[in-house]
């Protein structure tokens, strides 16, 4: 998948936008977690192997969108193409 050292820029990138400035250090932390392990994945069915994330598709017009959770009310968004991870959002749903 996409190399790690570009994963955890586009964290570094989401907070210099000020979306992740809010966040406490943990759920960064836990965000850095999240992309190393999206980093090192070969096979996308591999997240569904962390029930604490709550991995799953998105449906209707956000299909072929992965969502991870974060905290009660922010996800981590993502699809994949071409073993490529982009599109790279945290989300606040609720």
């Amino acid at each position: 998948m996409q190399a790690i050292g570009a994963a955890l820029y586009d964290a570094d990138l989401l907070y210099e936008e000020n979306s992740l400035k809010s966040l406490s250090a943990d759920v960064v932390d836990r965000l850095r977690k999240m992309l190393a392990f999206l980093d090192a994945m070969e096979n996308p069915e591999e997240l569904r192997s962390l029930p604490l994330w709550k991995a799953h598709v998105l449906t209707g017009d956000r299909k072929g969108t992965w969502s991870l959770h974060v905290t009660r009310n922010r996800r981590l968004t993502f699809r994949i193409e071409d073993e490529e991870i982009i599109e790279l959002n945290v989300e606040d749903y609720h």
